[in-house]
């Protein structure tokens, strides 16, 4: 049975994601593909098609984005999402993951878009070229050097999931019972902490740097936490163990972990309510009555 072009949706949603950073922005850019969709009729192939206008789209806005990324607020990190938009489309998770999508900030649109179409889709270097108006050869060197600027950020050695949702659990039993050494002990000593306010809610001023000052500032969270009764949920976040906060029902922050060996090498907490907006109408309707009252 041939897959309509509505069917190919999300998985276009999936490509978007992964290339901008940004659920909502994905969102517009898979919107005006369907449009042009529907005003240039039904392509011999609907899923290369909208491939390539997805992607091209894709292109054209990390163009303008970067200049607005430069301005904003604070520190920009991609917008958190719970699951893959098209999990039965069988792309390597690990494009989806938080600490990929921050080092692919730093290549240039074309770079991106080569990789998340060959390692995410596995891509042949000839329909990556056609998508992206480059020559295979130079597709392919695109795409050498994207992975090689990966893996040169990426830690050598990454713990099984199960040993990294223990990391998580343990972190959240340190934090819930206000022990510091526990704490200590899970992060790499270089460990850092990025937040993403946007200017528009709390978030870290900076980067912090080190284990011990990390902890500090953790202990401050969880003694105000504490105090205004707020709650924290482990949950998968762009595949891997995550955090979601609330405050009196309502989502206000969701941790990501980057792990190296056996310790947590960097946490980023997004609390820029824009970025939550999608998480929080998925997740509220299914939450208990005393979690939603505000």
């Amino acid at each position: 049975m041939a897959v309509t072009s509505e069917e190919l949706r999300p998985l276009m949603l999936s490509i978007a994601y992964r290339m901008v950073g940004s659920f909502s922005e994905a969102e517009d850019i898979v919107q005006e593909a369907f449009v042009r969709l529907h005003q240039a009729g039904e392509p011999d192939s609907p899923k290369a098609w909208l491939t390539t206008v997805v992607t091209r789209l894709a292109i054209d806005h990390l163009r303008s984005a970067r200049v607005r990324r430069e301005q904003y607020t604070g520190t920009w990190l991609p917008e958190p999402v719970l699951a893959d938009p098209a999990p039965e489309a069988a792309m390597r998770a690990e494009s989806l993951d938080m600490a990929v999508l921050v080092l692919l900030e730093s290549l240039t649109p074309v770079e991106r878009a080569v990789f998340v179409l060959r390692e995410a889709l596995d891509y042949g270097y000839d329909e990556i070229a056609e998508i992206v108006g480059k020559s295979e050869a130079n597709a392919r060197q695109l795409a050498v050097r994207a992975r090689r600027h990966v893996d040169e950020r990426r830690p050598r050695f990454e713990p099984s999931r199960e040993q990294r949702e223990e990391m998580v659990r343990r972190f959240v039993k340190a934090l819930n019972e206000g022990e510091t050494e526990p704490l200590v002990a899970l992060l790499a000593a270089d460990a850092e902490f990025y937040g993403d306010g946007g200017g528009k809610a709390p978030a870290l001023g900076r980067v912090i740097a080190g284990a011990a000052e990390i902890v500090r500032v953790l202990a401050g969270f969880a003694r105000v936490g504490r105090r205004r009764g707020a709650t924290v949920e482990i949950t998968e976040v762009n595949g891997g163990p995550g955090l979601l906060a609330f405050d009196g029902g309502r989502l206000v922050a969701v941790w990501t972990f980057e792990f190296s060996g056996d310790a947590v090498r960097a946490i980023r907490g997004v609390t820029n309510p824009d970025k939550l907006a999608h998480i929080s109408s998925t997740i509220l309707p299914s939450l208990p009555p005393a979690l939603k009252r505000s």
